[in-house]
């Protein structure tokens, strides 16, 4: 087994300490932000940098992945625990603890099972559609912060959108100010000093702006008091029913969590050449969301953003975790009272900034230039997430996985194979539709399982391969069945129609190239009677077709 901290020499520690700091000055601004956007106080942030990240970063296989609540998981915990009670009651905050727990456990049983690959039906384009939903419904929230106009945050996204626009009228100046200079200087600094953690430096400095001239007064929306202390062990007493409620939202975030944060772990290990262990990761986001949701915080995944910029500072272990956890308690302990002037413009500014790469605008193009239905199946699962809500939408996410492979099965490769005449070239090149391998013969090669879906796909394409215009009379038909690993009973069916079809056509039928658990399962569905199977198609044209030149 790994040990924790993996990586760590005497020769990285200083870099691995820096690494720490950077992590630190990064994580606290956007902490107390996704805090905000999942409707819990500024605590419930700071304390998912103490308990939960030591945790993770003493079990996960991945030396660099950084955990932590993240803007889409905020967004989702707020869309799916807002119709359930206030956001900012003790109610509210008691179910996102239970939350975070129903996430632990779900994530500990993916790994006992190991079915993590569920997450694999999350493709790229329904992950894009579904994080860009959420993201566009936090930047509304945001923009009011920025503009210092009040709206029910906890609404849904048009009504949200409708309180802004009818609210333009309260929109605060010096808000405004604060904002657009936080902007600014988020933008430039990323471009010519991104080494410079810009939003503590904003954050500093707007708080000392609003101190000094007294801003809170004029109309600024500050922080307010943050209470002093560590995470305390606690849990969440709810009725039953109130767990069975939060579990489909529990589904939902356990699954983005575990496409991203594996696709992020996997990615990191190969480029870094270090061991990836799947279940172990998965258990390690189920620990630390069982402290997170027992020591009041809320649900945890894993920090893209966070994860590369620790690596573009040098850090390939998890001590910079470890320092962030020392960090961000010793602030809970001394500095809360630090924290309670900071303004909401540049909270908003911050938080703005860092989703914006989460709307998708990019991959949206790349998709609609690579791939017209998957930008379709992006943009469907956007607009489900932002105008109906995040459980639809990862419902949603879901069915058309299902249609997009579905749609990708039923139309399988098939290929008439053609001899080239070569001895030296093998007789698969030059498949062209409708030819024959020799006088009378015809060999036909699924790419795919036989399945419900294409059976009968796969049936209309031997037919026409037979009975093709300007073709020789068939005798002989061969199957292809290297590429085929499983048939079920409804590919059967249709196979053994198409066989009763030859029948009566006086087509004699043959296999080639079987796989030894195929031919037990061709001999199962009764599929194998009369069929000679032939080690190589090459064979079996040889033996049908015994006067063709080109045959070896």
């Amino acid at each position: 087994m790994q040990r924790p901290l993996a990586g760590l020499t005497r020769g990285n520690l200083v870099t691995e300490l820096l690494a720490g700091v950077t992590l630190l000055a990064i994580a606290i601004p956007l902490n107390i932000g996704y805090a905000q956007i999942a409707g819990l106080p500024a605590t419930a942030g700071l304390y998912a940098l103490v308990v939960p990240t030591i945790v993770y970063a003493l079990v996960v296989s991945s030396r660099q992945v950084v955990a932590s609540p993240d803007a889409a998981a905020a967004a989702l915990v707020a869309s799916s625990i807002g119709g359930l009670a206030t956001a900012g009651s003790a109610d509210y905050a008691r179910l996102a603890l239970a939350q975070a727990i129903i996430c632990g456990i779900l994530f500990a049983l993916l790994a006992v099972f190991k079915l993590g690959f569920l997450a694999n039906f999350l493709s790229k384009p329904i992950l894009i559609g579904f994080v860009g939903g959420l993201a566009l419904d936090i930047m509304v929230s945001q923009v009011a912060k920025m503009l210092g106009v009040k709206i029910d945050s906890g609404g849904e996204f048009t009504d949200k959108l409708v309180d802004l626009v009818t609210n333009l009228g309260t929109v605060n100046g010096w808000a405004v100010l604060i904002s657009a200079v936080s902007v600014a200087a988020l933008l430039l600094g990323r471009r010519f000093a991104h080494a410079v953690p810009w939003a503590l430096i904003l954050l500093v400095a707007a708080t000392i702006v609003v101190v000094v001239g007294h801003l809170d007064e004029r109309g600024v929306s500050v922080l307010g008091d943050v209470p002093a202390g560590p995470p305390t062990l606690t849990w969440p007493v709810i009725g039953w029913n109130k767990w069975l409620l939060l579990v489909p939202s529990a589904i939902a975030l356990t699954l983005v969590t575990t496409a991203e944060g594996l696709l992020v772990s996997r990615a990191y290990s190969e480029r870094r050449h270090y061991p990836f262990h799947a279940n172990r990761d998965l258990f390690a986001f189920g620990l630390a969301n069982v402290a997170a949701g027992t020591q009041g915080s809320f649900s945890v995944g894993s920090s893209t953003s966070r994860t590369a910029a620790m690596d573009q500072a040098g850090s390939r272990t998890q001590l910079p975790a470890l320092v962030l956890a020392a960090g961000t308690l010793l602030l809970l302990l001394f500095g809360t009272a630090l924290l309670e002037d900071i303004p909401s413009p540049a909270i908003g500014a911050i938080v703005g900034v860092a989703i914006v790469p989460l709307l998708g605008i990019r991959d949206f193009t790349e998709l609609w230039h690579k791939d017209r239905f998957e930008f379709a199946v992006g943009a469907v699962c956007f607009l489900v997430t932002l105008f109906i809500g995040a459980i639809p939408g990862i419902l949603v996410a879901f069915a058309l996985a299902l249609i997009n492979l579905a749609k990708r099965a039923a139309n399988p490769a098939i290929d008439v194979l053609e001899a080239t005449g070569d001895p030296g070239e093998s007789l698969l090149e030059g498949a062209t539709e409708g030819r024959m391998t020799a006088p009378g013969v015809v060999v036909v090669r699924i790419a795919a399982p036989l399945f419900f879906a294409n059976g009968s796909v796969f049936a209309d394409a031997v037919k026409h391969a037979v009975t093709a215009p300007g073709a020789n009379a068939v005798h002989h038909v061969v199957i292809d069945m290297e590429a085929v690993n499983d048939i079920d009973v409804t590919g059967a069916e249709a196979f053994a129609s198409l066989q009763d079809w030859l029948v009566t056509r006086d087509v004699t039928l043959a296999f080639s190239r079987v796989r030894a658990p195929i031919l037990t399962r061709l001999t199962e569905l009764e599929l194998l009677t009369d069929q000679t199977v032939y080690p190589t198609n090459r064979e079996a044209i040889a033996e049908l077709a015994p006067d063709q030149p080109t045959i070896p």
